[in-house]
């Protein structure tokens, strides 16, 4: 057995809680002297495994049991049937999965590697890790437990480190990077919008800088809320996409927050520096070298996000003060949960309020751990709301502006949606950088089954794309549910459907939910017409669509179709909820929801 052990992180993460957790995993390995890494796993050598002794997998699961999108190539290559049994024996290893038991696939990615390293014939330590957002004290009320026997496991497996006393909890780390200011301070940033050549495909690492054609709000200006129809020009960028697909963008902090952000921590925005990795992790690429101190606060670092716990826990290494230093190492216990709960995450508090919360630990604050203690800017996913076939050479999307009031003084805004709607095209060129991938709503490419949509509020967004792209195709049994508060405010894209429904390449069934006394919301109009839908799916084998906010619209939706099932079906309400299984597993039902 090796006497020292170095381990190994790898996590597939989507919206960067996973990295989270797998950075704080590989913290607590610096403070107990190992030697460790910590990748994505799709920036991992996956045919090296056979050759590691101690590896972590830390892993969310997203969509609808599906992997994260930067774990995908190693996900197809260890389910490849190809592997020998027996290829991972001398690797010992623990899955800790991250997950919310409020959807149907909880934690399926976890479940599905751990059953799979073990055919391999790795060692497992543990048993798979769920942690579950819908625990009251969150997903640390499993983590925190599973960590501690992790290591307690470790220690008893190599013996060598029984001497091995672990840092300090409040020793600071040294940092992942080190900044090196450069005296000329010109701002070397622009060359991030370079036209991609013409043979790439945009991606997430090589954006392409769409100009912003347009930027409308399609809500009435008394309504309460904001919402925006956006049109891009991706003219020579060889981004295709069909009905379903999203638009993927990095959104910018606000002007105010970067000159805070720069204020507190006495930064000149103006400053040029480049980057040097401390230890073997790579430097960001989307960071260009060198770089503006203004372009980092800008667009890469997530100042405006509610802070994690491994926030606060980084944080009191810096404190001196005694009184913030107490409260800080507080939020960062398990013990103080439920305080940091009710100061950070009920009222939404950003990272930035927190550091002028805790101005003397700010002020102690190098600049080489901003990248510690910030986490990168994660990009932001819209369903695309236009089909090539009817606007070549566009992308359109639907966005409503977040909004909405805590405790806190300032109102609560979302970083993407509040970006995009100040982005003013009549004041000059915009750009904004972006790539598409493929969405989970899949349209049948046959020409003969009607295709039913139910897609109230901005929900309706892949439905515009999908039925413009199938009326350029001929194809015109459409069925749209569309549900708004009030026919006047909110009634999106009202002449279309109007226009389609006249040519007779849609039948449209709308719900008004404030305008009469009695509220109506779309499942009452599928309820209501329940003969067609019955003669659409029973005898015309129709694909059925959910998208939208998933609150109780998807609930009220499936439990409307069942009673049409049952009433027109003559099915038990067993063979109705069978009937969608089926229907579901087929794709011939599809949902895309979100909270």
């Amino acid at each position: 057995m090796m006497s020292q052990p170095s381990l190994l992180v790898l996590y597939g993460s989507q919206t960067g809680t996973a990295q989270d957790t797998a950075q704080r995993i590989g913290r607590q390995a610096q403070r107990r002297h190992l030697q460790v890494q910590v990748l994505p796993l799709d920036h991992y050598n996956v045919a090296s495994l056979i050759s590691e002794s101690l590896v972590v997998f830390v892993s969310s699961t997203t969509g609808q049991g599906d992997p994260p999108d930067n774990m995908k190539n190693f996900w197809k290559f260890v389910f490849r049937k190809s592997l020998p049994a027996g290829s991972l024996r001398n690797l010992d290893c623990a899955v800790l999965g991250l997950g919310d038991s409020s959807y149907p696939k909880f934690n399926f990615v976890a479940k599905k590697l751990h059953k799979r390293l073990l055919q391999l014939g790795a060692g497992m330590l543990l048993p798979v890790g769920l942690a579950d957002d819908q625990h009251d004290l969150g997903a640390d009320a499993v983590i925190d437990p599973w960590l501690k026997a992790f290591w307690e496991k470790v220690f008893s497996l190599y013996p060598s480190m029984a001497g091995v006393i672990p840092l300090r909890e409040d020793e600071p780390l040294p940092p992942t990077y080190t900044f090196h200011f450069l005296d000329d301070a010109t701002d070397k940033t622009e060359d991030r919008l370079r036209i991609p050549t013409e043979q790439s495909v945009p991606s997430q690492s090589r954006p392409f800088p769409a100009r912003l054609v347009s930027n409308c709000r399609v809500t009435d200006s008394s309504h309460f809320q904001d919402v925006r129809h956006l049109e891009f020009d991706i003219s020579g960028s060889n981004i295709q996409f069909s009905a379903g697909d999203v638009v993927m963008m990095h959104p910018c902090n606000a002007a105010e927050d970067v000159e805070q952000f720069c204020d507190l921590l006495r930064l000149d925005p103006g400053a040029t520096f480049s980057l040097r990795a401390t230890g073997s992790t790579a430097v960001p690429a989307r960071l260009p070298q060198p770089c503006t101190v203004r372009h980092l606060v800008e667009s890469y670092l997530d100042v405006a996000a509610v802070p994690r716990r491994s926030f606060f826990e980084l944080l009191s290494t810096f404190a001196t003060n005694d009184l913030e230093k107490e409260k800080l190492l507080e939020f960062s216990s398990a013990a103080g949960q439920d305080e940091l709960h009710a100061y950070c995450n009920r009222p939404r508090r950003s990272a930035l309020e927190v550091l002028a919360d805790f101005p003397h630990t700010t002020a102690e604050l190098k600049v080489d751990h901003l990248l510690d203690l910030f986490p990168e800017i994660q990009p932001r996913s819209f369903s695309i709301a236009s089909s090539l076939k009817a606007h070549p050479d566009r992308l359109q999307v639907l966005v409503a502006v977040v909004r909405y009031k805590t405790k806190m003084y300032k109102p609560r805004r979302g970083l993407c949606s509040s970006w995009l709607a100040s982005l003013d095209p009549d004041q000059g060129e915009v750009f904004v950088p972006l790539w598409v991938k493929k969405g989970s709503l899949k349209f049948p490419r046959e020409k003969d089954p009607p295709v039913i949509m139910v897609g109230p509020g901005t929900g309706l967004a892949p439905f515009r794309s999908a039925i413009q792209e199938r009326i350029a195709e001929g194809k015109h049994d459409n069925v749209l549910f569309f549900g708004c508060r009030s026919e006047s405010k909110d009634f999106f894209y009202r002449s279309e459907w109007e226009e389609k429904k006249e040519a007779g390449h849609l039948t449209l069934f709308t719900a008004f939910s404030r305008d009469q006394e009695e509220k109506v919301y779309v499942q009452q109009r599928v309820r209501e017409n329940a003969e067609l839908l019955w003669d659409l799916i029973a005898n015309r084998r129709a694909c059925f669509y959910i998208a939208g906010n998933a609150k109780e619209m998807p609930t009220g939706v499936c439990d409307a179709l069942k009673e049409v099932f049952q009433q027109q079906g003559g099915l038990s309400p067993e063979e109705a909820e069978q009937m969608l299984d089926t229907m579901e597993r087929t794709g011939r039902f599809q949902s895309e929801t979100w909270s």
